[in-house]
C-alpha cells in the first residue's frame, strides 16, 4: 500500500488534535510512515517544568521503537500552528522539527540504513516543504560514528 505525503500530512493534522499544549498554546503533529506502509503518529505534550516537554517527532519515533520498528522508518510528516477551537490548528509557515528533533530523526535514519524524507507542513496543509533529514543535520553525529547502525 502507497501512502501519499497528503495523506500523511493529514495523519499528522489528526494527530495534532490531541496535543497537550496548555502552555504554550502550539500544537503539534507527527506521522511515520513504516516501510511497510503502516503509520505511527504522536503529539507534542508539554509539562510545567517546560524542559520535559517532548515534541511529537520524538514521541512518534519512541513509539515505533517500543513497537520495534525503529529501522523500518521512511517517511515523516510533522505539522503544527496555535491551537484554535476544537484544536484546529492556526499559522501559515511550515514547522520545522527542532534540533534535539532532527538528531532522534537522525538516529532512526542511520540505525535503519535508509534516507528518511522528513514533510515539513504548514497548519493547513496547503505548503509542505520535503527535504532529506541528512540536509535538515549536516555532518550529523550518530551511531555510524560509534561504530553503530
Amino acid at each position: 500500500m502507497t501512502v501519499t505525503r497528503d495523506r500523511l500530512v493529514h495523519a499528522a493534522r489528526d494527530a495534532a488534535k490531541y496535543a497537550h499544549a496548555p502552555y504554550s498554546g502550539f500544537g503539534v503533529g507527527a506521522a511515520l510512515l513504516l516501510r511497510n506502509g503502516a503509520i505511527i503518529t504522536g503529539t507534542n505534550f508539554e509539562n510545567a517544568s517546560y524542559g520535559l516537554t517532548l515534541c511529537a517527532e520524538t514521541v512518534a519515533i519512541a513509539c515505533a521503537n517500543a513497537q520495534g520498528h525503529l529501522r523500518d522508518i521512511a517517511e515523516i510528516a510533522i505539522i503544527g500552528g496555535r491551537l484554535g477551537p476544537e484544536g484546529a490548528l492556526v499559522g501559515g509557515d511550515p514547522v520545522r522539527p527542532c534540533g534535539r528533533c532532527r538528531q532522534v530523526i537522525n538516529e532512526a535514519e542511520q540505525m535503519g540504513g535508509a534516507a528518511i524524507l522528513v514533510h515539513c507542513a504548514s497548519a493547513d496543509g496547503a505548503v509542505v516543504e520535503t527535504h532529506r533529514a541528512a540536509d535538515l543535520l549536516p555532518h550529523a553525529f550518530g551511531p555510524r560514528d560509534l561504530g553503530i547502525g
